[in-house]
């Protein structure tokens, strides 16, 4: 396609985009000039040019209205708008028949902008994706080919710049990665090899060679396109209900409005003009367009606020529950905690250097996968020092390791598995003190006795404490559920600065606690991100996932936080709140305005004229409030 025809096209996607927009601006044209020539004496030519604005101006809403009626056997506002026109001009008031279409026209227009812009996010987030890649086989030059054609296990090139375009991990270079279209942080992330990469993220400074590792239809970037657009299809119980009582409401105002047509003819000595130019303005200010667009345009323009932010709402029920939280129940590790563990001490025997000695265990360390021991080899780098290769370790599983160096025997453990007296007495019972600070001790043993213990501990993530201290602000409870015994889960919990811990947690002790803490009260959130939560996200009324964490996990919550950012939750709450707030200002607005215009025109006081500006004027302005959900919020 040349770039002629791509401008032509473009001009027609943006004209198909405004076209209910452009509609109701061509209508006001036609009725400026329907009055022109009202006033120059020309009826005949002034009654064309008003149906002509109320074709133009309101056949989007009317054959939607139809639609809709046939489709769910219900009546709805449309079908009310449409009778109020064909009433007004059946009783010779053409101007404020046809004003009262352009106005519907144009707030229809302005919801459907709402609609459009929550959908924009979706769109912009599609084209993020690349639709090309340098593949690379061997030794070949790499070959650029459609993303669509790669398998899991390519070998992809992405040079600085360029968009990744598989989600993978770094087999050769290192970058700095800009992830802001995945966890909404634009600033960037440091990768090396080994290191995992999304589909849509920049690579911003290095040349690097990935290794495929998902189908490009489960790649991250997917799911959140997948689950924003869930989230904007799922309507929240506020909207269901509104939807539900639209109909039931505009059966009451067609019969009010047939009784209105002659009762007060009858009753309060009306003349027959009056009472029926009553009954048209009843039937235009009764109408609930302003109920009924109080809710939708604002939870879309929160999802997509949301989703701007790196947090994916699975619905507008979410968002709803959020904004009444009690209770945020938090898994500790990967979420309170960095999930990894850190070396905090290193004591040696009298008599023994201190780096010989880590070299020695860190060299034996090196040997196994377990969380700790590679967490001490960590360490031992960190501290330039050499790690020993080709050592023969025995692994006793849920005890330690045990070797043999240039002849000397070595084993490393917990207490138990070393000794608990001699670990308990080592460098003045330190162990016990490390054990109060909520550390986990790991003893090395020679032939002579205990040469040295390392303490290590899973450290609070520097985001932690603030988002914990604003959602306790926030008036939400804050419990942190851990697998880890009691000493060490009340050092972490007092540093957090949550209000309750339960230590030694199962899978079944989360659902439990869960169902405990829904009966005391009622609206419970859970964190989580691993295999073992997703009961508990599952049985909590908000679960909530982080973006790092299992498929299970993401698949079962109703929240997903694409970076693990307890801050983020605090975000979401608020933005809950604000909804909330706005939907039932719009409400109470759109109620009081519509009571208001009711009672007016009962008493002769509210013209059609005025009738008109202020129900459509009310279905504006709760429009325009719903948008200011997609600003960012303090």
């Amino acid at each position: 396609m040349d770039n002629n025809n791509r401008e032509k096209f473009s001009l027609i996607e943006n004209l198909k985009q405004h076209q209910e927009l452009i509609a109701a601006i061509i209508s006001g044209i036609i009725i400026l000039v329907a009055w022109k020539l009202e006033k120059e004496g020309l009826s005949t030519a002034s009654v064309f040019s008003y149906i002509t604005a109320f074709v133009i101006g309101g056949y989007a809403k009317a054959k939607e209205g139809i639609i809709d009626t046939i489709e769910n056997k219900t009546l709805n506002v449309e079908i009310l708008m449409i009778l109020a026109a064909i009433g007004s001009m059946m009783i010779g008031y053409w101007t404020e028949g046809a004003i009262l279409i352009f106005i519907f026209s144009l707030s229809g227009a302005l919801e459907t902008y709402a609609m459009n812009r929550s959908h924009r996010e979706i769109s912009a987030l599609m084209n993020l994706q690349p639709e090309e890649a340098w593949l690379v086989r061997g030794d070949f030059e790499p070959m650029k080919v459609p993303v669509s054609s790669l398998q899991v296990g390519d070998h992809l090139l992405v040079k600085p710049g360029e968009r990744i375009p598989v989600d993978g991990k770094i087999l050769k270079g290192s970058s700095s990665i800009d992830e802001s279209a995945i966890t909404g942080e634009a600033i960037p992330v440091s990768k090396n090899v080994g290191d995992e990469v999304f589909a849509g993220t920049i690579n911003l400074n290095g040349t690097i060679t990935i290794h495929m590792t998902k189908p490009n239809s489960e790649t991250l970037f997917q799911k959140i396109i997948e689950l924003v657009q869930s989230a904007q299809s799922e309507k929240s119980p506020s909207q269901q209900f509104i939807e539900k009582f639209e109909g039931r409401y505009v059966k009451g105002v067609l019969i009010a409005v047939g009784l209105m047509m002659f009762l007060p003819h009858f009753l309060l000595g009306w003349d027959w003009n009056t009472t029926i130019y009553r009954a048209i303005v009843l039937l235009v200010v009764a109408s609930p367009c302003a109920l009924v667009a109080s809710i939708m345009p604002a939870t879309l323009s929160a999802i997509s606020n949301g989703a701007r932010h790196g947090i994916l709402f699975k619905g507008g029920v979410h968002l709803e529950n959020m904004s009444v939280l009690r209770l945020l129940a938090v898994d500790k590790t990967g979420t309170l905690t960095e999930g990894a563990p850190v070396v905090t001490d290193v004591i040696v025997r009298n008599g023994l250097d201190e780096k010989e000695t880590l070299k020695i265990m860190a060299s034996i360390e090196a040997q196994s996968n377990h969380p700790l021991a590679q967490s001490i080899v960590q360490h031992a780098k960190e501290q330039q020092i050499e790690i020993l290769s080709g050592i023969d370790i025995k692994d006793v599983p849920g005890c330690g390791l045990k070797a043999v160096i240039n002849g000397k025997s070595y084993i490393i453990g917990n207490a138990d598995f070393v000794g608990v007296e001699e670990a308990k007495q080592f460098a003045d019972c330190k162990a016990a003190h490390l054990s109060d600070e909520g550390k986990t001790v790991v003893f090395m043993k020679d032939e002579q006795g205990i040469a040295a213990l390392v303490a290590l501990k899973d450290t609070i993530r520097n985001e932690a404490k603030e988002a914990v201290q604003t959602l306790k602000e926030l008036g939400i409870h804050i419990a942190m559920l851990t697998g880890d015994h009691e000493k060490t889960a009340k050092v972490i919990a007092r540093e957090a600065g949550v209000n309750q811990y339960i230590a030694k947690c199962s899978p079944v002790t989360k659902t439990e606690f869960i169902d405990n803490a829904l009966a005391q009260y009622q609206y419970v959130g859970m964190v989580g991100d691993g295999i073992n939560d997703a009961p508990a996200l599952a049985k909590s009324t908000v679960g909530i996932a982080m973006g790092g964490g299992t498929d299970v996990a993401l698949e079962t919550a109703d929240i997903v936080l694409m970076k693990n950012n307890l801050s983020k939750i605090a975000y979401a709450v608020k933005l809950g709140r604000k909804m909330q707030r706005i939907v039932k200002q719009n409400v109470i607005f759109s109620t009081s305005v519509i009571a208001l215009l009711i009672i007016s025109n009962f008493l002769q006081i509210v013209d059609l004229p005025l009738g008109v500006v202020g129900h459509e004027g009310s279905t504006i302005l709760v429009i325009l409030n719903g948008l200011r959900m997609l600003k960012t919020i303090k």
